[in-house]
């Protein structure tokens, strides 16, 4: 019998009762870097594994102070930011979820307004984003501002990066309850930055070569899998999205080559996005064969789930885990509008929109009061 996105699975170390994953979505409703009782509502509704999602990716978490790239998204380094996430796990695991946290550092993509003693962002080389952060002033009103210029890491900086997802790690998974983590590798930020060549002019063992560029993402896998274990540890990977400013020259045989690596460590799942990150599927003048992606890993030995995301509606997604081309799939802002987005699937709707203008800070309006069915 085929599978279908509402057949349960073993994602690693975590049993999830259906296929359908909330990605990860930044909000901006967590002031000082502290996850609140509201967030725990909001996660906790979307939880219910008959008819949320089988498994939730947490917003982007910042793995340290100068990992925050935007105002009011939480973080993972402080006591208090624990707390807060204990809170949140409790409720999402009260109403029978799943839930992993986004491991984040953002590199570039960031403001010095955001960074500890208002200093310049750090990227593997001096190259600004041309692209936007959002920030907010002191009247408590938010707004979009361009990213900061940055400044190359030195060469002893990288191993405290690595350091810093590893107890991020253990602090989300030992210490906040989650069931695991996503190492964030994707959309433009640090990890991506280092791997791909529009961002990366390094002349060190961290730049030129495919090899070189790779070597922070899966020093970083290899620190987070120790840290947690490694069926609990997940990784986002955005291979020709230009989002954040990002664009490598030849992506294929670079991912190629970092997939092989990724498939020995024994990984709950890999997590990719196809196309632009909330945009076409095909990205003009970036071909890309997700297929031959996936099929690179299973014959390194990569046994982990393979999540889909990006532009999947109800028909593809079906599609998508009948014929085995994925085992998950990720919806990211359906979810905000539809917390039953899983029983909205199995009926085959009412589907309903969102309110984009409360997507970004804010309180309970467009965030926690979208009524689900019968509601």
């Amino acid at each position: 019998m085929k599978p279908s996105l509402f057949s349960p699975l073993h994602v690693g170390a975590i049993d999830v009762a259906n296929r359908v994953v909330m990605a990860p979505l930044t909000r901006n409703r967590a002031p000082g870097a502290i996850p609140t009782a509201l967030m725990a509502t909001y996660y906790a509704q979307r939880a219910d594994p008959e008819r949320g999602a089988g498994l939730i990716v947490s917003e982007a978490t910042a793995i340290s102070p100068q990992g925050q790239g935007y105002a009011d998204v939480p973080g993972l380094y402080g006591t208090e930011q624990l707390d807060g996430w204990k809170k949140v796990t409790q409720a999402v695991h009260a109403a029978g979820g799943r839930m992993v946290c986004q491991l984040w550092h953002v590199g570039r993509v960031s403001h010095h307004l955001l960074q500890p003693d208002s200093a310049d962002p750090v990227a593997p080389s001096a190259i600004r984003a041309n692209t936007k952060t959002y920030l907010i002033d002191g009247e408590g009103k938010g707004g979009f501002a361009q990213t900061s210029e940055p400044r190359a890491l030195h060469r002893h900086e990288i191993p405290g990066i690595v350091h810093d997802f590893a107890a991020a790690a253990r602090n989300a998974v030992k210490s906040a309850g989650f069931d695991g983590v996503e190492i964030h590798g994707a959309n433009g930020y640090l990890l991506d930055q280092f791997l791909k060549t529009g961002a990366n002019q390094r002349t060190d063992d961290y730049g030129g070569s495919i090899e070189n560029r790779a070597r922070l993402m899966l020093e970083v896998t290899r620190a987070v899998t120790d840290a947690v274990g490694h069926d609990r540890v997940g990784i986002r990977l955005s291979p020709v999205t230009p989002a954040n400013d990002i664009v490598d020259a030849d992506p294929q045989p670079l991912f190629d080559y970092l997939i092989r690596q990724l498939a020995t460590m024994g990984l709950a799942y890999v997590h990719v996005i196809e196309g632009a990150t909330g945009g076409p599927r095909e990205v003009e003048g970036r071909p890309f064969d997700y297929a031959a992606l996936k099929a690179a890993y299973r014959q390194a030995g990569g046994q982990g789930a393979w999540m889909v995301n990006n532009g999947y509606d109800p028909l593809l997604a079906e599609d998508a885990i009948a014929t085995g081309r994925a085992d998950l799939v990720a919806f990211g802002k359906a979810f905000i509008s539809m917390p039953d987005l899983t029983e909205r699937l199995r009926r085959g709707g009412p589907y309903q929109g969102l309110d984009k203008a409360t997507m970004y800070g804010g309180g309970a309006h467009g965030y926690t009061d979208y009524p689900a069915l019968g509601g």
